[in-house]
């Protein structure tokens, strides 16, 4: 067996060089992340000197592996080499790439190239059958075949007998290889299809009660599952649901004194009756979260927790760990702050203690309970002020035993810091969506996340609002904008969310601010959720067409159109195969909109070919287009509906 020289992608002894390998992230400082179920394709540059001929395999193995696995690798050309695997199941994966001289098939080229020349031969044959003596068959029925052509030719001369094509694929895999050389090992991270699509449902569960002023139950949050399940929604997230400091609550509208029974910010974690590990009581008790965890499974939808790492002054770590905290230069608690922004009824843990690891390994054993209780989804608060190490030790430590966990990063803050906390583990990212409002800023925006490599191991999340977040587009209430954002939203990023209250057009704000009045983060609501004007028909058909349709439940396949209306934005998105190709076309104003669809270099698999687009078909009343010209003329009135979806027909 030869011994193996792990060159960390440069060269060993001077002969192999694997340059330029795809993809990676950072030089393979960070996974490329991919699904479960679906090939994972490799390029590299593999060259050595000389003309001699090369041979190369893709190696691939979960981290806890010992055995590598082996894919071959093609030559493509000027020294392009490809390959691919298959992970089958979730989890953190290393791949390689290996490259060695294959000698005999160097000897057969040199060999055949002087018998066709008419040169004398004898020894050039000598030289072929010491190859085969010196071979170590990996398997017996290779080694006996190899066997046999060796004796065949030293018993009767026959040079033929060097040159069959099954000798030359017994070799491939038996010949001795001593200048084995094998790059450095290329993190992957493989997670499941909700990783990459999903449509989220944001609940505050205390206001999910029938009655107003009535505090929400988990028995409540089941009630509203069906309809939940019914719009079409994969995931639920829940706002924290633990219990809630009373020291410094916050009152209606982020007031700074609570009144009479003014149910704080759920974000105030931590109270008398325990902390992170611990549910409010007026919500019920682990039980009854039990209950709706099992209820959502019945109709396949994920539960997601909010994972804040702060907490209320009254939170049991405070009497537990006080050095885990800051404290002013007068002993009084640092509370959190954002100036101008303060926030009296939180306090943060401080990472830079002498002990910190300990704070780790209590954070860590936080979301350990919480998969333990059927959760394998937290949406992560403010992670980019927290120490990146952190984030990225907890997430590898974590998937390391439950690889289906995943970890949404709500970071809105620089772009370098939310492609970070991307590459050191989270599995998905809130966007700069909510205020990309014009036609060119969110092809800008889209051409940027689908581009090498931001596409390996950024996943954008697209929230069309959050409690925290009512964009001014929306203040206006109009039924048509509501629509065209969630429409973006839900076909151009394969996942996306709405928080409770947007189906039925909530838009009430804080005048010239960026936020709810009367917000739900401060009070308990009542709604009815079939209030007249909802548009959870609408919501329920989109999420229909997303379902049906492979090529929106992914994001990087992505192609815009030349619309010459600039308040038009047309798309279209492709599945890996092509054999579902959808076009998408978006009012961004409410006029009434007649445009040219260009469809001219798009193509669609169909009948095992790729063939140019001569029909498009209306994914929700079923009408076909033909095409004039490679495109159609179309018409949207967004009064009535401000979008369009058509598969493309071959």
């Amino acid at each position: 067996m030869s011994k193996t020289k792990d060159n960390f992608g440069d060269t060993a002894d001077g002969v192999f060089h694997i340059e330029d390998v795809y993809p990676l992230v950072d030089g393979g400082r960070y996974p490329v992340k991919r699904i479960a179920g679906e090939p994972v394709d490799v390029w590299a540059d593999i060259y050595r000197d000389g003309h001699d001929v090369v041979a190369a395999a893709l190696l691939w193995r979960r981290y806890s592996d010992g055995e590598w696995r082996r894919e071959p690798m093609t030559l493509h050309g000027n020294d392009r080499w490809s390959g691919s695997f298959i992970p089958d199941a979730p989890g953190r994966y290393f791949y390689a790439i290996e490259a060695w001289t294959d000698e005999f098939a160097t000897w057969r080229h040199g060999f055949e190239l002087k018998l066709k020349a008419g040169s004398d031969l004898p020894l050039d044959a000598v030289e072929g059958a010491d190859l085969l003596s010196k071979s170590a068959g990996k398997k017996p029925e290779d080694a006996m075949l190899i066997l046999k052509h060796c004796e065949q030719f030293l018993k009767t001369g026959d040079t033929s007998a060097l040159l069959s094509k099954e000798l030359d694929q017994a070799m491939a895999e038996s010949q001795l290889r001593p200048d084995l050389t094998r790059s450095q090992h290329y993190p992957l991270m493989v997670d499941r299809q909700r990783a990459r699509y999903g449509a989220w449902y944001e609940m505050v569960p205390r206001s999910q009660a029938k009655a107003p002023g009535v505090h929400g139950t988990f028995k409540d949050c089941i009630d509203r599952i069906p309809d939940v399940a019914a719009m079409g929604f994969d995931v639920v997230y829940f706002t924290p649901i633990h219990p809630i400091g009373k020291t410094n609550r916050k009152g209606r509208n982020n007031a700074v004194t609570a009144q009479g029974r003014d149910p704080g910010s759920p974000y105030a974690i931590g109270a008398a009756e325990g902390g992170h590990d611990a549910i409010h009581p007026e919500l019920g008790d682990i039980q009854d979260f039990r209950a709706f965890v099992t209820h959502c499974k019945r109709y396949d939808i994920d539960v997601a927790l909010d994972f804040a790492v702060q907490c209320s002054p009254d939170h049991p770590w405070l009497r537990e760990h006080p050095n885990w905290f800051k404290r002013r230069p007068d002993g009084s608690m640092r509370y959190a702050e954002n100036p101008p922004k303060r926030y009296e009824d939180i306090v943060n843990p401080d990472f830079t203690i002498e002990d910190a690891r300990d704070l780790w390994s209590a954070l860590r054993d936080i979301i350990l309970f919480w998969i333990s209780e059927g959760v394998e989804i937290f949406r992560v608060d403010n992670p980019h002020t927290k120490p990146f190490p952190f984030w990225e030790w907890l997430i590898s430590q974590v998937q390391y035993e439950h690889p289906e966990v995943i970890f949404l990063a709500e970071a809105f803050t620089r772009p370098a810091l939310m492609k970070g906390l991307a590459k050191l583990g989270f599995t998905q990212s809130y966007t700069y969506f909510t205020w990309r409002t014009a036609r060119w800023e969110l092809e800008q925006y889209l051409n940027e996340l689908v581009r090498y490599p931001d596409r390996e191991f950024f996943r954008p999340n697209f929230f069309v609002s959050t409690p925290d977040i009512l964009p001014y587009h929306l203040q206006g209430g109009e039924p048509w904008m509501f629509k065209s954002r969630v429409v973006l939203a839900a076909t151009l990023s394969a996942t996306y969310g709405i928080y409770n209250g947007f189906e039925l057009l909530e838009h009430e704000a804080i005048p010239g601010k960026e936020e709810y009045l009367n917000s739900e983060k401060y009070e308990l609501k009542a709604r009815d959720w079939d209030k007249p004007g909802n548009i959870k028909p609408y919501l329920t058909e989109l999420n229909r067409v997303r379902k049906s349709n492979p090529a929106l439940q992914q994001t990087s396949n992505l192609t815009f159109l030349n619309i010459e209306d600039v308040n038009v934005i047309g798309f279209v998105k492709a599945s890996a195969d092509r054999s579902n190709v959808v076009a998408v076309a978006i009012a961004l104003s409410q006029d009434n909109h007649q445009f040219w669809l260009p469809l001219n270099d798009i193509q669609v698999l169909q009948a095992g070919e790729l063939r140019p687009v001569i029909a498009i078909e209306n994914l929700v009343t079923r009408e076909v287009h033909p095409l004039e010209w490679s495109g159609v003329r179309l018409t949207i009135d967004p009064m009535q509906n401000p979008a369009v979806f058509f598969r493309c027909l071959g």
